[in-house]
C-alpha cells in the first residue's frame, strides 16, 4: 500500500529520524529518534495528526536513539529495540571506545548518562518479528555487524512509485557506503554476511533511507557501492 513518510536530520551528528504511516491522521511508527530529536517528532506528529504507535530503533548507537526512551514514554508506545543492543538504552557509552569518546565529547560536551534509562516498555525486534502499525506490517531484518543489535526494518509499499518496499537501513547501509565496523562491538565479518543475505537477496525497487545522509536504492548500490560489488563479483 501506499505510505506517509517524512524525516527530519537531528544533532550534531545530522541522524535521520523517520515516520511511516499509511496516512495523515493514523498510527504512524517513528525510526530513530536520536539526539535533540523530541521537539521535531512532536511537531511532526502534531502536523500530520499522527497516532505513534511504535519507535523503532535500528540499533543503540546514541545519535539514534538519545531521545528513543523519553519519546516512547511521551506517546505511551513500545520501544522496538534487537536484544543484543538492548543495553545500550540505559548506557550508550557502553558502544564507544575511548578514543572515539574523547573525539565525540570535543563535539558534543560530557555525556550525563544517568539521563538514560529504558522506557516503559521494550520489545525484542529480532529477526523475522512482523510489527503491526495500523493498516502497515513492518518485518524486522537482523544485519549484525555495525553493532551486534543493528537490524533494518521493512515495510510494503504500493503507491504510484515502482517501488516494492522500503526499508530503514540504520548505519547498515548507506548512499554509496556501509556501516563502520572499527567501534566497540562491531565486526567486520558479519558485516559482509549480512550485506550478502540481506541486501544482495532484495529486489532492485526497494528503497533504502539510511541513518545518515541521501535515501537510495538496493538496485543502485548493487551496482555502485565498491563493498558490495566485492560481494556479488
Amino acid at each position: 500500500m501506499g505510505v506517509l513518510l517524512t524525516a527530519f536530520a537531528a544533532g550534531p551528528l545530522q541522524a535521520n529520524c523517520y515516520f511511516v504511516a499509511a496516512d495523515a491522521g493514523a498510527e504512524c511508527a517513528i525510526v530513530d529518534p536520536g539526539m535533540d530529536s523530541f521537539d521535531g517528532v512532536k511537531a511532526v506528529v502534531a502536523e500530520h495528526d499522527l497516532k505513534p504507535v511504535a519507535v523503532l530503533v535500528t540499533h543503540g548507537h546514541f545519535d539514534h536513539m538519545w531521545d528513543a526512551a523519553r519519546v516512547a514514554d511521551e506517546f505511551g508506545c513500545p520501544l522496538w529495540i534487537h536484544p543484543a543492543d538492548r543495553h545500550l538504552l540505559a548506557d550508550p557509552m557502553a558502544a564507544i571506545s575511548g578514543e572515539s569518546a574523547a573525539m565525540l565529547r570535543q563535539q558534543i560536551g560530557e555525556i550525563d548518562q544517568s539521563q538514560f534509562a529504558e522506557p516503559s516498555q521494550v520489545e525484542d525486534a529480532v529477526e523475522g518479528a512482523q510489527i503491526k502499525v495500523g493498516e502497515l506490517t513492518i518485518s524486522v531484518d537482523h544485519c549484525p555487524g555495525h553493532t551486534p543489535g543493528t537490524v533494518a526494518y521493512r515495510v510494503d509499499y504500493t503507491g504510484p512509485e515502482p517501488v516494492s518496499q522500503i526499508m530503514f537501513s540504520g548505519d547498515f547501509l548507506f548512499f554509496g557506503s556501509i556501516g563502520r565496523t572499527d567501534l566497540t562491538g562491531g565486526d567486520h565479518g558479519e558485516m559482509l554476511t549480512s550485506l550478502r543475505e540481506k541486501v544482495l537477496a532484495l529486489p532492485d525497487d526497494v528503497v533504502v533511507l539510511p541513518g545518515h545522509g541521501q535515501q537510495t536504492s538496493i538496485g543502485r548500490e548493487k551496482q555502485t557501492n565498491p563493498y558490495l560489488s566485492e560481494l556479488s563479483s
